[in-house]
């Protein structure tokens, strides 16, 4: 309403008309409510890793981009870390110090720097350089980075295993004509590989796990591994059953490992079997006779 004597081109403002505050809280006014019981422990715990809706959302990405994207950069990486371990373990028995020194100082370095820097390192660090070779995809940067780094860690484990073979298999392998380069590669590195499948097996699943580190390089959706598509549904919903089921993904890849890796090393250990013949000494000695 306009105030009293109000005409139009008057510099006298309204009144204004403000709502009745008391009566609106007077009417919407109730009695206060009973808190709310607090959940158990377990409830809790329950809502917060066993959420089997999220768990349904989650195992389809996992299968489908997680899975193999995981066993992609585990497996490209093992076969650049079972190549570069390799020339790393002959060059670090090397007699010729500008073939061992070189090598032992990259052991040094890649088994001495945590993984998610020397990820981190090349992914952002050498990414740039090379980006017209890898269009700027991460992917074969983090693929790269798991290989050089498992190198480091074969290399010691093919060293120690050539080592470990007698230095009379060699004598012999040259005795009988062979070269030097003849008796390692036919002779002394077969044994030695023979003698630390166990430990490579380990590094393979080491390997594995380490995979979800490229995950700090920002991968597109569909080259995500395990740890990231649970990673993004658990950003999503504030819920961490996706990082559960992506966990229990890798436990499916690691534990099977884990017990083939002991019965392989159970069965180096125990050899051939007591009373069995070895069919190459049979045959010798059967023309023998």
């Amino acid at each position: 309403a306009l105030p009293p004597g109000w005409k139009p081109g008057s510099k006298a403002a309204p009144a204004p008309q403000l709502p009745d505050f008391a009566a609106i809280a007077a009417e919407n006014q109730q009695a206060p409510s009973g808190a709310a019981a607090p959940k158990s422990t377990l409830s809790q715990l329950k809502d917060s890793f066993l959420n089997w809706d999220l768990y349904k959302q989650a195992i389809p990405d996992l299968f489908k981009t997680g899975l193999p994207n995981t066993l992609i950069l585990t497996v490209s990486a093992s076969v650049i870390g079972l190549a570069l371990g390799m020339a790393l373990a002959v060059a670090g028995i090397s007699r010729a110090r500008w073939l061992r020194w070189p090598a032992r100082v990259y052991t040094d370095i890649f088994r001495g720097l945590p993984e998610v820097v020397i990820i981190l390192l090349i992914g952002l660090g050498v990414g740039p350089v090379v980006g017209g070779l890898t269009g700027n995809n991460p992917y074969p940067l983090g693929i790269a980075a798991l290989g050089l780094m498992a190198a480091a860690y074969v290399g010691e484990i093919f060293r120690s295993g050539i080592q470990s073979v007698e230095p009379g298999q060699l004598e012999a392998s040259r005795a009988l004509g062979f070269s030097y380069t003849s008796s390692m590669r036919l002779v002394v590195v077969p044994q030695g590989v023979r003698r630390v499948l166990p430990a490579l097996m380990n590094q393979f699943i080491s390997l594995l796990k380490a995979s979800s580190l490229v995950y700090f390089l920002g991968l597109v959706a569909n080259q995500r591994e395990l740890f990231q598509v649970g990673r993004d549904l658990n950003a999503q919903t504030g819920n961490l059953s996706p990082l559960v089921a992506a966990g229990l993904f890798y436990l499916l890849l690691t534990v099977p490992l884990t017990h083939l890796v002991n019965f392989i090393d159970t069965r180096l250990r125990r050899g051939r079997e007591p009373g069995r013949e070895d069919p190459l000494e049979l045959s010798t000695s059967q023309e023998m006779i």
